[in-house]
């Protein structure tokens, strides 16, 4: 049975202004899962990372990573086995050097001068990133950026990856490129929690996904099950995969993707043309 990484339980959390930004929300990660977390603007996504990485502390109910209360725990602590990858790479980027930046994380957490030059030396080459090792980040594309940050993250040999809207600014290859450098290090282990608006993108690659709705959540399950209509999804500000909305504009179609759209569409008219053969 895969092992549970973080168990988030009644979580309540008010900003100081007054907003109330979650409300009883339960949630849980398991070893291996990459898991998509979407809702509209301010539904309460990018303050449960935050709260998951003790960036925040709840106001109310208990966070416990790897059976542990984080209520102690600091942020370099959570650093350990949780990387995280804000929307903004320039937020996170401040040496001179791609290298430098990813040196930075395992040299903070104490690692031995061979053990930092080897994880900064895998975390490149995991990323594609080794030819760049000496290049000045910030003369880095919006998506090189985002994985020298990814890079950074990995460093640290963390066990879940939580990344903020990562392919937001990104132009598509860019972001196809990121998303299977998300897939890559899934599959080499590394739990994934990707805050999304981008529904293609869950429908595609998530595993799970879960919704949020006024800080409260509203939908824990499959992809397929959040976008096969028997959930009302334009209530919680979301719209369905354009190919499946299309598809289902085109009698016995249902596809969850453009690649599955293609695949009906030419199975169709494979079957007409036996029909008239």
């Amino acid at each position: 049975m895969p092992e549970l990484l973080l168990n988030m339980k009644d979580i309540e959390f008010t900003y100081s202004s007054g907003k109330k930004a979650l409300a009883k929300v339960d949630f849980t990660v398991t070893a291996g899962e990459f898991v998509a977390l979407a809702g509209r603007n301010g539904s309460g996504k990018t303050t449960l990372t935050r709260l998951a990485m003790a960036l925040l502390k709840p106001g109310s109910g208990s966070i416990h990573l790897r059976g542990h209360n984080t209520a102690a725990m600091t942020t370099a602590d959570m650093a350990r086995s949780i990387g995280y990858v804000f929307q903004n790479p320039d937020r996170q980027i401040f040496r001179d050097s791609v290298v430098k930046e990813v040196a930075y994380g395992p040299e903070q957490l104490g690692f031995a001068p061979a053990a930092v030059t080897e994880s900064a030396a895998w975390a490149l080459a995991v990323t594609g990133l080794t030819e760049l090792a000496g290049s000045f980040p910030r003369t880095l594309s919006r998506g090189q950026k985002q994985k020298v940050a990814i890079a950074s993250a990995i460093a640290m040999r963390p066990q879940m990856l939580i990344l903020d809207e990562p392919t937001s600014g990104q132009d598509p290859w860019e972001a196809q490129s990121l998303m299977e450098l998300l897939t890559e290090l899934n599959q080499q282990g590394i739990t994934i929690i990707l805050v999304t608006h981008d529904m293609e993108l869950i429908s595609r690659y998530a595993v799970r996904a879960v919704v949020l709705e006024q800080g409260r959540k509203v939908f824990d399950g499959p992809p397929a099950e959040l976008f096969d209509g028997s959930q009302d999804i334009g209530a919680w500000g979301l719209m369905p995969p354009s190919a499946l909305a299309l598809s289902r504009q085109l009698t016995g179609m249902n596809a969850r993707s453009a690649d599955e759209l293609v695949e009906q569409l030419a199975a169709a008219i494979k079957r007409r043309g036996e029909q008239y053969a």
